[in-house]
């Protein structure tokens, strides 16, 4: 490890302690007495906070109240964060408190001249897909915060005109194809749910203490969500057509690729026309479906599409 490299990993490794000995700085790094002590010398010129304490049992110590050191960048690493960052444009809400203008001028303002020039060329250049998000999702920090704190919650939930209530306990906030969801478990019904963000209305914090700890629920999510009723199903597909399941598919599915590539997994009543939909678009690459059932009803949806299609 280089002498930059080491000192910037040292500003985080050590900001982390109140004291430190150079024994500390001789074993993580493996160099020697007189290194770590020019390397101290090269962090004070840094503005790290550091004094001594002498004496037998003398060691280093930070300054209460301190503030962690600059932290110095490679270019591969500037693009990387700025890149990460431009991200941020398609959505119209995000869980942070935060412009996105005004995060984008902070982070240029930490940059030299040239960074600057080299990230706006990149921008030009490199393109990388996103959803534009369209829909406006109000309560996105507040869903986030009462995942941090654990909290159960009450929310109303608007879908086809009408407004229900459910108490649930978040656990998941994902984006996918321009929209937020939640995943939640409903607290009265003991189930898995996913609700998009921006058709949530209302949302209050329980004052009690929620039913589940966040890694219980995360480990036990797709255990929640499979009823007794489920629904196994099992969908031979060609080769070349692995790419769709990659491109999209969801936790209660799985692909074989051996001798044949199959996708596995469940539903539960009531998610048919779903799963239908969902393997339409594989097309001719279907080679073989079951249950019956979901193959049928795939068969009904191409056929209403057809007879749609005859009358235009």
């Amino acid at each position: 490890m280089k002498k930059p490299e080491r000192l910037n990993d040292m500003m985080r490794y050590l900001n982390g302690r109140e004291f430190f000995n150079l024994s500390d700085l001789m074993e993580k790094y493996n160099i020697s007495k007189s290194t770590a002590l020019r390397d101290i010398s090269s962090l004070e010129q840094l503005g790290m906070p550091i004094f001594s304490e002498h004496g037998r049992h003398g060691r280093y110590g930070l300054l209460k109240n301190r503030l962690l050191s600059p932290i110095i960048f490679t270019m591969d690493e500037v693009y990387a964060l700025y890149f990460a960052m431009l991200t941020l444009e398609s959505y119209q809400s995000t869980p942070f408190h935060l412009s996105v203008n005004k995060l984008n001028e902070k982070f240029e303002h930490c940059l030299s001249n040239t960074q600057i020039k080299q990230i706006h060329k990149m921008k030009k250049v490199l393109q990388f897909e996103m959803y534009q998000h369209k829909h406006v999702s109000l309560f996105l920090d507040k869903i986030l915060a009462s995942i941090l704190n654990e909290c159960a919650c009450n929310i109303e939930y608007t879908k086809n005109n009408q407004t229900k209530s459910y108490p649930v306990q978040f656990f998941r906030i994902s984006a996918k194809f321009g929209q937020w969801y939640a995943t939640v478990i409903e607290l009265n019904t003991n189930t898995y749910r996913v609700f998009r963000c921006d058709r949530i209305t209302f949302i209050e914090e329980e004052e009690s203490t929620a039913r589940f700890s966040i890694d219980e629920l995360l480990s036990r999510s797709l255990e929640i969500y499979q009823s007794e009723n489920s629904i196994h199903f099992e969908v031979e597909i060609a080769d070349q057509a692995k790419d769709i399941f990659y491109k999209e598919h969801y936790p209660s599915m799985e692909i074989e690729d051996g001798h044949r590539t199959v996708i596995k997994g469940f539903y539960n009543p009531g998610e048919e026309e779903f799963l239908a939909n969902y393997f339409m678009r594989y097309g001719h690459s279907v080679i073989s479906v079951k249950p019956e059932s979901l193959k049928q009803m795939i068969q009904d949806k191409v056929e209403n599409l057809l007879s749609h299609y005859q009358k235009i």
